[in-house]
């Protein structure tokens, strides 16, 4: 049988990307590789070979030999950008140092392709909906170390022969998203407070602009993305062609709800404005823009109450204190 790599595999994408090809291509087996630092053991379909492992630190050659790995989706990620410039060496471990580990397996043992998610953070300020031919300008070390590795990819394709993908994917959500990290996925973090108690907390006056994208939507595109033709060595955007305001995004949450109250906490630094162009991705990857905002948080929602009280994700120090924003300081 042929075999596809997925890492992040117990995260959002990752697990679910794992349940569909299951469902939809079992001619492939699925080796699933995550550290379980932001992702759910039980999240993981049971037909995934599945290891636990450290990208950064960890040497991957003995799986990659053993498996014959012909696609490998590299999901795995720490996206947390707005706590990013308070974890940089973390940051850049996770992000550039895995990366690395990954491309040069790929390229020893000889992988169709290289499927990369990176991040609309990579375009930082500017002018959107963002179009894969703007020149990125990252304003955070999240975004940065994306950038990064889209670059190396690049490289590799070169002067190596990979052959690559590298989607941007933007604020995607739904079932199997961690709602335990306070520093990351907005939805998942309203859902969470909500639960405990809590008032939904917004950044500023909650004007920042998203487009939130459905993870069932982008499934069957991912997948386009690691075999089609048309999607070597492309970047493509992928995510809804819709955006909400923080604020807008809140209020609707609200009404799936039925009641919640906001708490207005001090501005962050991010960019304002971010959402992009979708007709590459509806062009190449066959991407359709399905799911209402309203129903895929009514989905995630009815998901949401069932989960167990889990543990909250926080740090329990910084790299960095200077700067630090009221609402995560110790």
């Amino acid at each position: 049988m042929k075999t596809i790599l997925i890492t992040g595999v117990a995260g959002l994408i990752g697990s679910r990307l794992a349940e569909w090809v299951i469902e939809h291509h079992p001619e492939y087996n699925i080796v699933g590789i995550d550290n379980l630092s932001g992702g759910y053991r039980e999240f993981i379909p049971e037909k995934v070979i599945f290891a636990e492992s450290d990208l950064a630190k960890d040497d991957l050659t003995g799986l990659f030999e053993t498996h014959h790995i012909e696609i490998v989706y590299h999901l795995a990620a720490y996206a947390a950008e707005g706590l990013s410039p308070f974890i940089r060496k973390f940051n850049y471990t996770n992000n550039l140092l895995a990366t690395a580990n990954i491309i040069n397996n790929c390229i020893r043992y000889n992988v169709k392709r290289l499927v990369f998610t990176s991040s609309m953070a990579v375009y930082g300020e500017g002018n959107p909906p963002f179009d894969e031919t703007a020149i990125p300008a990252p304003v955070d070390p999240y975004g940065i170390a994306k950038y990064a590795c889209e670059m190396d990819i690049r490289v590799a394709g070169e002067q190596h022969g990979l052959d690559w993908c590298i989607i941007r994917p933007h604020n995607v959500y739904g079932r199997n998203q961690n709602i335990w990290d306070k520093y990351r996925n907005v939805l998942g973090i309203w859902m969470y407070q909500h639960l405990n108690g809590q008032p939904f907390t917004i950044f500023g006056k909650g004007e920042q602009k998203r487009a939130f994208s459905y993870v069932d939507d982008c499934l069957a595109p991912l997948w386009e993305a690691g075999t089609g033709d048309q999607s070597s060595r492309q970047i493509i955007n992928l995510g809804s062609s819709k955006e909400y305001t923080i604020l807008e995004a809140a209020e609707l949450l609200k009404e799936v709800i039925g009641d919640a109250t906001f708490s207005f906490l001090e501005q962050r630094h991010e960019v304002k404005n971010a959402f992009s162009t979708h007709e590459r991705s509806e062009e190449l990857l066959g991407y359709r823009d399905i799911t209402s905002l309203k129903d895929g948080l009514t989905a995630m929602w009815n998901w949401a109450k069932t989960q167990p009280a889990r543990e909250r994700k926080e740090w329990s120090e910084y790299e960095l204190d200077k700067g630090m924003y009221s609402f995560w300081k110790k």
